[in-house]
Order: C-alpha cells, then sequence, then structure tokens
C-alpha cells in the first residue's frame, strides 16, 4: 500500500472544501438548527499548539456529527484578540499589536484549515476589528445608562519604570516581570461594570444549570453571600464601619484591624505612630492578596496609637493595621474577636492584646473557639444563645444608630479597565 502523504493531497481538497462552501451555513427552515462554538483562540503566539488543536477537534467532531444527523449547523470561528498577552508579544517582538495580530491570525487561519476543521469562514469575527468592538461599545453604553457600568478609584499595581498597570501575575516576588523594577500600589480612576446586583440571581439560577454538585458548591463559595451586621465604631475622624457575621460575639471585639490601604489609616494615625504605619503600608503594598490570605504565614501588624468606641460599651478599642485584611473586601476592616477567630487569636497572641471569651461551649476556656453556645461576659446578654443573641444585640445597635442588618457578598464588581494600550477603547 502507498504511504499517505497529507501534504500531497489534502491541500488540493481544502482548497476544494473552501471554495464550494460545503460548510458555510445558511437558512433552511427545513433543517433543525444546531450552533457549535469552541472558545475562540488569543492569538497572542506565533503559532496555534496542540491544546489548541485538542480542543478544536472536539468541537469539529460535534459540529460533524450534527451534520451528519440531520441539522443545520453554524461553526463559526474568530479571535479574541485584544488583551494582555497580545500587547506582551507585541512589546517582545517589537512590533505593533495590530501588526502582530494581523499575522498571527493569518497563521493560526491556515492551521485551522490545514487540519480539516468545518468552520464557516464567511462568520469569522476579530475583536479588534473596529467593525465588530463598535458592538462592544454599543454594549457599554447600554450598561452604562442602566447604571452598571461606573467609574471609581481602585488600588492596582504600577511599575514606575514602564509606567503601566500590571496584573498580579505580572508581578514576581513584588517586581515587574518585564523590567525587574520593584512595584507600587497605586490609586487610579477604573471602570467597573456591577455584577454585584445579581449576586443573588446568581444564585438561585445554579439550579437551573446541568452542573455537577461540586461545581455548584464551588460557585456559590465564589459568589459567597453571607448575613450579619455592619457595626459602627466612633473614632476622632470618621467612624469605622466593619462587618461580621458573628454581631453575637461583639463583646469580645478588642481590637480593630484595618487594611493598610484603608482611607483612614494616614487621618487616624498619630505622630509617634507614623513613621513605622507608613513602613508597613509600603512594605504590605508589595504583596499580593494571594500571599497575605495565606493563614500559615506568620502574623504581622502595626498599632496605628489611636482608639475607637465600642458601640454598645463605650470601652477604648485599639486601632491596627495588618496585611491580613484585604481593603477590596467588606468593609476594609475588622473588629477582631480573637476569642472566636483564629486569625485575630494569632494576632491577640503575638501581639499580647485582650482575649475576652464571650460564648461558652464545650471547647476549653483557654482556647479559641469559632463555635455558638451561650453567651457570658456580654453584659445584658448573658445566658442567651448565640443566635438569640444575635438578633438581639443587632437591634441594640440599631437603636443606638450604630449598626444595622447587613447581606454581604465575597464577588467583587468586575473591573474592565486596565488603561493599557491594547484593550477595547471605552466610548467615554
Amino acid at each position: 500500500m502507498q504511504r499517505y502523504i497529507p501534504k500531497d493531497i489534502e491541500p488540493k481538497w481544502q482548497a476544494k472544501w473552501e471554495a464550494d462552501k460545503i460548510y458555510q451555513a445558511s437558512e433552511d427552515p427545513a433543517k433543525p438548527k444546531k450552533y457549535v462554538l469552541e472558545y475562540f483562540p488569543y492569538p497572542s503566539g506565533a503559532a496555534m499548539h496542540v491544546g489548541h488543536v485538542r480542543n478544536y477537534t472536539i468541537g469539529d467532531a460535534i459540529a460533524r456529527f450534527n451534520r451528519m444527523n440531520g441539522y443545520n449547523v453554524l461553526h463559526p470561528m474568530g479571535w479574541d484578540a485584544f488583551g494582555l498577552p497580545a500587547e506582551n508579544y507585541a512589546i517582545k517582538n517589537k512590533v505593533s499589536p495590530r501588526v502582530a495580530i494581523d499575522e498571527n491570525t493569518d497563521r493560526f487561519r491556515q492551521q485551522l484549515m490545514q487540519m480539516g476543521f468545518s468552520y464557516d469562514w464567511s462568520r469569522e469575527i476579530d475583536s479588534t476589528d473596529p467593525k465588530y468592538y463598535k458592538w462592544t461599545q454599543w454594549f457599554f453604553l447600554m450598561l452604562f445608562k442602566k447604571g452598571l457600568a461606573y467609574q471609581k478609584e481602585s488600588l492596582q499595581w504600577w511599575c514606575p519604570h514602564d509606567k503601566t498597570v500590571l496584573a498580579n501575575e505580572q508581578v514576581e516576588a513584588g517586581k515587574c516581570w518585564r523590567c525587574g523594577h520593584t512595584v507600587e500600589k497605586k490609586l487610579l480612576k477604573q471602570w467597573f461594570f456591577k455584577i454585584t446586583d445579581y449576586a443573588d440571581r446568581l444564585i438561585d439560577d445554579l439550579e437551573d444549570v446541568n452542573w455537577s454538585d461540586g461545581i455548584k458548591a464551588m460557585q456559590r463559595n465564589w459568589i459567597g453571600r453571607s448575613s450579619g451586621a455592619e457595626i459602627e465604631f466612633k473614632t476622632d475622624h470618621k467612624p469605622i464601619d466593619v462587618y461580621t457575621t458573628r454581631p453575637d460575639t461583639l463583646f469580645g471585639a478588642t481590637f480593630l484591624v484595618l487594611a493598610p490601604e484603608h482611607q483612614l489609616v494616614s487621618k487616624l494615625t498619630t505622630e509617634d505612630q507614623k513613621a513605622s504605619v507608613e513602613a508597613y503600608v509600603k512594605s504590605a503594598q508589595a504583596k499580593s492578596d494571594v500571599e497575605r490570605q495565606d493563614t500559615d504565614r506568620e502574623k504581622t501588624g502595626v498599632f496605628t496609637g489611636a482608639y475607637a468606641k465600642h458601640p454598645l460599651t463605650g470601652d477604648q478599642v485599639p486601632i491596627w493595621i495588618a496585611d491580613y485584611v484585604l481593603a477590596g473586601y467588606g468593609t476594609g476592616a475588622i473588629m477582631a474577636v480573637p476569642a472566636h477567630d483564629e486569625r485575630d487569636y494569632a494576632f491577640a497572641k503575638k501581639f499580647e492584646l485582650p482575649i475576652v471569651r464571650v460564648v461558652k461551649n464545650d471547647t476549653p476556656d483557654d482556647e479559641c473557639t469559632p463555635d455558638e453556645g451561650v453567651m457570658i461576659n456580654s453584659g445584658e446578654f448573658d445566658g442567651e444563645t448565640s443566635a438569640d443573641a444575635r438578633e438581639n444585640i443587632v437591634k441594640a445597635l440599631e437603636t443606638n444608630e450604630s449598626g444595622q442588618e447587613k447581606v454581604n457578598y465575597k464577588i467583587r464588581d468586575w473591573l474592565i479597565s486596565r488603561q493599557r494600550y491594547w484593550g477595547a477603547p471605552i466610548p467615554i
């Protein structure tokens, strides 16, 4: 048998398939419709790799199977060509991103055709083509008119040498991956989409999605809906708002912790603590959120020299800053209850801060416990269950206008602008 040599025969038939438009979808009311779409590739490299081929082979098999079963199949291809990977490729190769994308998409298209995939190339799109991204802009304007696109200042990684915003993965050990200079966090005005308005709907509609229970649980945890209270601790400046899911432990709050980036840090810090606080803030800003949330690393922090007033006892509560509190979660401040929270317990032990147990249960008195039980050391609420105390303490806070019930989410609004060159132009 003569050996099959693809390059000797396949180009002929691929050219015929393309000339005859055999994969081009057209209106045909007599056939049921099927839409088959794989993810659009990022043409940020010089050529496809085997991972692309694997993915598109699966999609092509599904498209062909449905055609053979009588469906009118729409199977398009396009290029997700804006963004960081394409920009970095262009910088590395010292060409314009426009030139790089045009060259790479030509090569990708040629390779996909060589594989014999059954795409309708008349439907090809390119996210960097003005004819395409005018609709991206139209969509943005619709969201803006509905109040779902807005601007606010946000802390971003900034390389002072390259004068560019960096994504988390571009910061390595506190340095820019491209030039090696030390990076910093910088407040920059950014555009956001208000996806938090849909947090409850995202959770509820998981019931209608054909996913495994494990994946649904991951999604629920990522959205992170929790019920609790927002509590106000008054200071000589603005009040500090904290969110907690355990208002029943309020009498065990022996100190407050602010994120180093919290807007009140500079205002609250006393003169004698200013140097140490500024140094700590600078060091914290060089760490990623993942590093800061690592539960195994030793707790660090600095006392601001300032105090807040406990909303129910009137006691003076010291205010610290620590990098395990993130500015982007909740209010960027926590009431620390070391007897009932492991992170706060480790922090209090290190800095010799008071630990007051306010929930009695089966855990030994000298150990930290997050479990519920019966209230102790909590004034008029002593003897109540945690559940009853939660409700009654919130009522007391509402009465003296220092707190209220609150639902909180881990999910954050989607930051969509990074002020870099190669991105869909925002039409405002």
